[in-house]
């Protein structure tokens, strides 16, 4: 049996801006809860939530001060059971987001830690006394400046990647290994699918705290050789996943691989043992541009193991959202990338808000929360034009300014509007075995064109670049495309692309497409490439053991 995850589309909702159920301005889980018809209507399988767990907000949530509850702005406990077991009635999963490289100074392991050197949970986190007066190694914090804070009260600094606010925990004491296991099972036996890992890469620090290098590349800055990516962090997820593996269905785990590097990226799912599914920053950060994201492309294909699945995102709450970092607004761009989105192997996440092609919104300073400035990527959703913009109440304000663009309502009954694209996309997954299993292959295409096939009798053809683009096909018809006009229009002398236009085609096994340059230009030989074709197995099943079932 194929797991989920597999054939499904994962949505990522920012629950404090998805919507508000009780007029407060922030958004809560019974606001999802009255927003999951919109979500069964758009074809989502699964929704991945920012955290929802009880914070001091420092960093929004990625600063618990407790694993095994819900912060009450959000509803408590009880309406993330209500959220589950609604969600499951329509089919679709819940996932959390879980903080494990680091708590917030106010959880109650910290407070301990740092009351004495001799206390409890002191070597729960990362202590060391200093060089000196200064810290006991070079390692920079995320958002800048030493990774160290003195504490005066013990005479030790203590180790915080990110904020001082987020004290790094010791993933080298064993307790901690254990405390996670019984915070997995919490909420597995509550019925959550499973959990996106906040920098899966970085759990685990070199055990000597040794400095790390410079940057050959970069001489200012340092390569994270020793504070992040240790090989050591891989016994904690084949430990995890062990886990995942004695629920029915197997519970899922999906890494913030916060790598550059495919085959860094693909060593994080072991040998079938470890993630199921690793997010991809290189494609996240690639340029909008056939040969790099092909490259990117090809490079995880080529890298993940076999029976090994991608997972790809254009948009998360950390980066600039797509329709602005790649497409600059341009409404053709915008519908080109959600069909790359969502015809690539793999899972397909969406951003809340992407599906109407929302850019990025500018906060004004006397309005921003975020100390990194992300705020502009977690505006509220704009569910219509009217006051409150369906998010809220009339009159009440928002947490973060909504900004401009797009509705739901504008956009829900409009057959050639970015949402009705993008749900359409959905359900010619869903209905086609090959737009969800079938392997990528790159097919050769004119200069500006990406184009590849799924199976043998799919493929897609994306022209970015700035001329008209004619892409051979004998007897193709055009399922979908970005020009709605064009669906269902038969190709038999070549498929012209205006720029930024794209198009999924039809074929029989012998007339894959077959590029050829700017229109009147040369011909090129068509070339397919085809990924380890005896080792591509169908995305894995969905485990077995014993356990409750979730509402997956």
């Amino acid at each position: 049996m194929t797991a989920w995850w597999c054939d499904g589309a994962v949505y990522q909702i920012y629950p404090r801006s998805f919507a508000d159920s009780n007029g407060d301005g922030v958004g809560d889980l019974a606001g999802i809860v009255n927003r999951l018809d919109y979500l069964e209507w758009l074809g989502v399988d699964g929704i991945w939530l920012n955290p929802v767990m009880p914070s001091p907000n420092a960093d929004w949530g990625y600063d618990v001060s407790d694993y095994c509850d819900v912060h009450p702005e959000l509803g408590g406990l009880d309406s993330l059971d209500q959220l589950v077991t609604e969600a499951g009635r329509k089919g679709i999963r819940i996932l959390l987001d879980i903080v494990p490289n680091h708590t917030s100074d106010r959880h109650d392991w910290f407070q301990d830690s740092r009351s004495s050197r001799s206390a409890g949970h002191r070597d729960w986190y990362v202590w060391a006394d200093g060089r000196g007066d200064d810290p006991p190694n070079n390692w920079r914090s995320v958002f800048g400046g030493p990774a160290w804070t003195f504490d005066e009260e013990t005479g030790q600094w203590y180790l915080h990647n990110f904020l001082p606010e987020q004290p790094d925990l010791n993933w080298w004491n064993p307790a901690v290994r254990d405390a996670f296991d019984d915070i997995l099972r919490f909420w597995f036996d509550r019925g959550i699918a499973g959990f996106r890992i906040d920098v899966a890469h970085g759990l685990v620090n070199d055990r000597e705290l040794r400095d790390d290098p410079p940057d050959p590349e970069h001489p200012a800055r340092l390569q994270p050789v020793y504070s992040m990516n240790r090989p050591e962090v891989h016994d904690v997820y084949r430990r995890w996943r062990k886990i995942c593996e004695e629920y029915e269905p197997a519970r899922v785990l999906v890494g913030e691989t916060h790598v550059l590097d495919p085959v860094v990226m693909a060593s994080y799912y072991g040998d079938g043992d470890e993630l199921q599914l690793a997010f991809n920053f290189a494609f996240v950060y690639a340029p909008f541009e056939p040969e790099r994201l092909l490259g990117v492309v090809e490079q995880t294909e080529a890298a993940i193991p076999p029976g090994g699945w991608p997972v790809w995102t254009l948009s998360n709450h950390d980066v600039i959202r797509f329709a602005t970092r790649w497409c600059n607004g341009d409404q053709a761009k915008i519908r080109c990338a959600l069909l790359v989105l969502l015809l690539l192997r793999g899972t397909p996440v969406l951003y809340y808000g992407d599906e109407l092609g929302l850019e990025q919104q500018d906060v004004p300073k006397e309005a921003q929360k975020d100390m990194a400035g992300r705020d502009g990527a977690r505006t509220p959703m704009r569910w219509s034009d009217e006051a409150g913009h369906g998010f809220t109440e009339p009159g009440v304000e928002p947490w973060l300014p909504f900004g401009s663009g797009p509705d739901v309502a504008a956009q829900r009954d409009d057959p050639g509007s970015i949402l009705s694209l993008c749900r359409d996309l959905l359900a010619l997954r869903r209905d086609r075995a090959d737009l969800r299993q079938a392997p990528y292959a790159s097919l050769s295409a004119p200069d500006g064109v990406w184009a590849w096939s799924r199976g043998a009798g799919y493929a897609v053809a994306i022209n970015l670049g700035e001329s008209e683009a004619l892409v051979e096909g004998e007897a193709v018809r055009i399922l979908i495309g970005t020009d709605r006009e064009r669906d269902g229009e038969r190709v038999r002398s070549g498929l012209k692309l205006r720029p930024s236009e794209g198009a999924l085609l039809e074929a029989r096994p012998v007339q894959l497409l077959r590029g050829y340059g700017a229109v009147g230009s040369q011909s090129y030989n068509a070339r397919l490439t085809a990924f380890r074709p005896d080792t591509m197995r169908t995305c894995g099943d969905s485990g077995s053991g014993s356990g409750p079932n979730p509402n997956a």
